[in-house]
């Protein structure tokens, strides 16, 4: 493969899993001999950032800028952007988190990464169509990097974007750095217990969580791990009261290392509504952690492979799901590299340096 120069754009470096990946695919590009940048539109970092990762802040996104966004401050900023851009020459600029402003840029070898699907995210019909029409403007004959097949699809048939092309590229992984970041010192609870590690957001579910695990009848504890607004973590303290939970779900909060949390759990469940590939379902396969999911658009049913699809349960299905945990309580599966096998570095860099 012939060396290239990779530019990444992303709004900042913020705790979350598009910016983990983002930083993970940059460093891991840069390693295999190419030259890589990342660009940010403001200075806030929250991960570790990669040794050696060359990282430029551009300082288009400001309190400023955010103030009076309007088309022609998002066309300020992607002129600064623009020039940035056009003073390294790359031969591949990958977008992400900032595609308000950086649609604005006409280069041939632009392309937008889409880590999620807009598709299920909305149930007000009027909020739905506005979301469809705002993906349709952002991507019409555009070229898009999907992070999952089932985002691809649903760009195409229910979105009905017409991109110049959608590519699904999963998110690259490797084991080893997980295993060792799972054996950092951490205090963990005494006994086995289930985990969830998700934004205390409303699509992340947690009622639906709570609701199974009660109905479930496990006595293993249930870890629920992130942070939110105060009013989210509010109505999941009054819900876990109500359900008479106080004395078997234990709110962590947000761990900045989650890993040996991850590799000590029995399971992790996922129960949101929506997802594009989700990323802690991954990291636990690769920690050898077995996992529970809702089959919510898009990612867990391509991650949830094998016998493991025997734990993917309809969203609206909380008895399914409660005997999914019950199922898990009493004979976890044992995780195999043939259970991750398609995320592994070695399957997905080579789909980036083809673009």
């Amino acid at each position: 493969m012939a060396r290239k120069r990779f530019a990444f754009v992303i709004e900042d470096l913020y705790g979350g899993g598009a910016q983990k990946s983002l930083l993970y695919t940059a460093d891991q590009l840069r390693q295999r001999g190419h030259e890589v940048i990342v660009f940010t539109l403001r200075k806030l970092i929250e991960h570790r950032l990669p040794e050696g990762l060359p990282i430029e802040n551009l300082g288009v996104v400001t309190s400023v800028t955010k103030a009076t966004s309007t088309v022609l401050t998002e066309k300020w900023q992607a002129k600064q952007i623009g020039e940035a851009l056009d003073a390294w020459q790359p031969d591949v600029v990958i977008s992400c988190s900032c595609d308000k402003i950086t649609r604005h840029l006409r280069l041939p070898h632009l392309y937008f990464w889409v880590k999620s699907d807009v598709s299920a995210k909305f149930s007000d019909p009027k909020k739905r169509r506005r979301a469809f029409e705002k993906v349709r403007r952002f991507y019409h004959g555009r070229q898009v990097i999907a992070v999952s097949q089932g985002v691809k699809e649903n760009l195409e048939n229910v979105i009905g974007l017409n991109a110049e092309r959608i590519l699904p590229i999963y998110n690259p992984y490797e084991r080893e750095p997980f295993v060792a970041m799972a054996a950092e010192p951490a205090e963990l609870p005494p006994t086995n217990y289930f985990l969830c590690v998700a934004a205390l957001e409303p699509r992340k579910r947690h009622d639906r969580l709570l609701r199974a695990y009660a109905k479930s009848g496990v006595e293993t504890p249930l870890v629920i791990m992130g942070k939110g607004r105060p009013e989210h973590e509010g109505v999941i303290r009054e819900q876990i009261e109500e359900l008479g939970l106080e004395s078997r779900v234990i709110l962590a909060g947000y761990h900045h290392n989650p890993y040996p949390w991850i590799a000590q759990a029995k399971a992790v469940i996922l129960t949101s509504d929506a997802e594009g590939l989700p990323r802690v379902l991954i990291e636990a396969l690769l920690l050898h952690t077995p996992v529970i999911s809702t089959d919510c658009p898009s990612g867990p049913r391509e991650i949830l492979t094998q016998e493991l699809a025997g734990f993917l349960v309809a969203p609206e299905n909380e008895k399914g799901l409660a005997d999914a945990i019950a199922r898990m309580d009493q004979a976890p599966i044992e995780i195999q590299e043939r259970h991750y096998r398609q995320f592994l570095k070695e399957t997905v860099l080579p789909q980036f340096e083809a673009l």
